[in-house]
């Protein structure tokens, strides 16, 4: 049994690393092939999503003696500590030094990079060569290394770790659940919908929470609604109440969020994870959740799709009362990103306002012109499906008026015999 089957997911990652403990494992096989002993690897990615775990069998997997170094002394301190673990490793047969966090070995950022710790590890690893002692790392940021420090020769590979996704998320949420007394109505497939691309610790601690909810209510079982209500507050920040008397302002929010929904449905069916009314921190006060297709980064439909939707709470709202909605600068600002993005970025829509060598008022001027009119034709777009299906519009701002959080499996039930159209 290998040392990274506790671990649940990144199947190609787990490979590379495996492969390279076949290298520490049985080195002189490898000589005999003319391999020389690899220097280090890299592991980056966001804070929660199990790089020091994944370091951890890397080293049992290895089998050989390892080396931790954390942050935990003043700076002079830390630089000798660095120094003498290295040499510690250097007298062992075949060793791994582990820098566990090493972003946090000093408070330095991109244009700062240079320092005494990260020096020191890299006089460590070049005073290495000729020792059989390999590198281990874990960073959030990569990009406040130095270049030198990171660099193949130091670092041969250099692997990023992502949140879960798809089967990953699912097999992890899958794992946690399992550790819970749940009913049978629990629905894993709507709960990775709505937690699938946040890290390991947040989804732990999301069925965590679902627990404590049911262990207040005096149940002895976990129910769904207990693991929303967990996602809403933890992920979402949005509590499960809705603390307004004004009816009015609340029918505002519910048009305005189903706004969104019924954009989303209509031009990318089954899109929605999640609609609620429930406040959240920041300047809106309900919340949207999409899932996007899986080639949303390469297809300019779906990016497209993505500003109309972000327009739709303003074209639902106004569409309704006949009034300005003031909870859409976010919105608004967020689709002139993408729509800016089309114009100059991408030339989307032709070269002639892109300021590839010499840019000029008058280019500027024109750009300017062209976002706003791209932006009006999303829009008119946008209250154009809303105008199509103002009856799903409907039936979504009266059900959030009466449940306040719709999830998929709510939405996929009212959608379920009605017909609606682009």
């Amino acid at each position: 049994m290998s040392a990274f089957d506790k671990i649940i997911g990144y199947a190609d990652i787990k490979v590379e690393l495996i492969r390279f403990c076949d290298v520490l494992r049985d080195l002189d096989r490898y000589k005999k092939l003319g391999v020389s002993m690899p220097r280090g690897i890299l592991l980056y990615g966001d804070p929660g999503i199990g790089k020091t775990m994944m370091a951890k069998s890397f080293i049992e997997e290895s089998g050989c003696e390892s080396f931790i170094i954390r942050k935990d002394k003043p700076d002079g301190d830390f630089v000798n500590e660095i120094r003498n673990t290295f040499d510690k490793a250097k007298k062992e047969p075949r060793a791994i030094v582990f820098l566990d966090d090493m972003d946090k070995f000093a408070n330095e950022d991109l244009n700062h990079r240079d320092a005494e710790e990260y020096v020191a590890v890299q006089a460590c690893i070049d005073e290495c060569k000729g020792y059989d002692v390999f590198v281990l790392a874990t960073v959030n940021d990569r990009y406040c290394m130095p270049d030198s420090l990171i660099r193949a020769g130091r670092f041969d590979k250099v692997i990023e770790m992502k949140c879960p996704e798809g089967e990953d998320a699912k097999k992890i949420i899958g794992y946690f659940l399992s550790q819970k007394q749940l009913i049978r109505d629990v629905d894993v497939d709507e709960i990775v919908r709505l937690m699938e691309g946040h890290s390991c610790a947040e989804l732990e601690a999301v069925i965590n929470e679902a627990g404590i909810y049911a262990g207040f209510d005096k149940r002895e079982k976990v129910e769904q609604k207990d693991i929303i209500k967990a996602c809403m507050r933890m992920i979402f920040d949005a509590p499960e109440s809705v603390d307004t008397n004004d009816k009015k302002y609340l029918k505002h929010i519910a048009v305005h969020e189903a706004g969104h929904a019924v954009i989303s449905e209509v031009l990318d069916p089954g899109s929605v994870s999640l609609v609620s009314v429930c406040h959240y921190s920041g300047d809106n006060e309900g919340v949207t959740v999409i899932r996007r297709p899986e080639d949303y980064k390469i297809s300019k439909k779906a990016q497209e799709h993505e500003v109309i939707r972000k327009l739709g709470g303003k074209a639902a709202t106004e569409m309704v009362f006949g009034t300005v909605d003031m909870g859409c600068k976010n919105d608004i600002y967020e689709a002139g990103i993408l729509v800016s993005e089309f114009v100059d970025g991408l030339c989307a829509y032709g070269f002639d306002t892109t300021e590839i060598n010499r840019p000029s008022e008058y280019q500027q001027v024109k750009r300017d012109r062209n976002i706003s009119q791209e932006m009006s034709r999303y829009y008119q777009r946008a209250k154009e499906i809303i105008a199509d299906n103002r009856d799903l519009l409907d039936e979504l701002t009266k059900g959030l008026l009466a449940k306040k959080t719709l999830t998929y499996r709510d939405i996929k039930l009212l959608l379920n015999n009605r017909k609606y159209g682009k």
